[in-house]
C-alpha cells in the first residue's frame, strides 16, 4: 500500500508505536481474556506489542495520521509478492520471544496455556476461506484513547478505502470488541464469520469487498 497523505512509520519510532498499541488495547476484550490477570497484563502487553512491532516492521506496512502518531495503521498488502523463507523465519523469532515473555511473566504457565488454547484469535487464518489474494488486510488500527473522536480512525480508514478502491482490492480485519463492528460497517464492511473457541470471546472476521 502507498499514501501521500499518511506518515510512514520509521524504525525510530517502534518505541512511539508500542507504547501507542498498548495504551489503545490495554482495555480491549482479546488481551482481557488470555491474561485475566490486571497485574500480568500490565507487565505483558508492553512485551508483547514490542514482539509485534518489530515483526510487522520487517513484514508489514505501518502508516500513522502524522509523525506525531496519535493513530496507526498496520496493514499487510497480500497483493504484494513477498520472501517466504523470511516472512516464517521473522514469525517464528516473534513466536519464541513472545512465549519467553508469557512464561517470564506469569511461571504459573496459566497464561501459557490461555495463549496456546486461544491460538484461533491470534491469527489471521481465516482469511484462507477467501481464497483471495487481491486483498488489504488491517493488523491493527489505534489511536491514543485521549485522541479518540477527533477524526484520527477516519482518516486512516479513508486512506486504505481509497487505494483499495483504486487497485481493486478487498479488505478484511477481525476485531475482538463489538463495539466496533458497528464502525466498520458505516465504511462498508460486512461480517463474514465469527471466531467463538475455547472461550467466552468472539473473533468478529470482516471484509469489505472489492468495488
Amino acid at each position: 500500500m502507498e499514501s501521500q497523505n499518511l506518515y510512514r512509520v520509521e524504525k525510530s519510532d517502534l518505541e512511539r508505536l508500542e507504547l501507542l498499541l498498548t495504551r489503545s488495547f490495554a482495555n480491549d476484550p482479546l488481551y482481557r481474556s488470555l491474561i485475566p490477570d490486571e497485574e500480568t497484563r500490565k507487565r505483558l502487553m508492553p512485551e508483547l506489542f514490542q514482539c509485534d512491532v518489530e515483526e510487522m516492521f520487517a513484514t508489514c506496512e505501518i502508516f500513522a495520521d502524522s509523525p506525531k502518531l496519535n493513530g496507526a495503521l498496520i496493514i499487510s498488502d497480500e497483493s504484494e509478492p513477498y520472501n517466504p523463507f523470511q516472512y516464517y523465519l521473522t514469525e517464528m523469532m516473534a513466536a519464541l520471544k513472545t512465549d519467553e515473555y508469557l512464561i517470564k511473566e506469569d511461571p504459573s504457565f496459566k497464561t501459557f496455556w490461555n495463549f496456546l488454547k486461544g491460538k484461533d484469535y491470534l491469527n489471521s487464518r481465516w482469511t484462507d476461506q477467501l481464497h483471495q489474494e487481491e486483498r488489504l488486510h488491517i493488523i491493527y488500527l489505534a489511536v491514543e484513547p485521549a485522541m479518540q473522536h477527533h477524526g484520527i480512525s477516519t482518516k486512516l480508514m479513508d486512506e486504505t478505502i481509497e487505494y483499495a478502491v483504486k487497485h481493486r482490492l478487498m479488505i478484511s480485519l477481525e476485531t475482538h470488541n463489538e463495539k466496533n463492528v458497528a464502525f466498520y460497517k458505516h465504511f462498508g464492511f460486512k461480517v463474514f464469520g465469527i471466531v467463538q473457541k475455547g472461550f467466552d470471546l468472539k473473533q468478529y472476521c470482516m471484509i469489505r469487498e472489492v468495488q
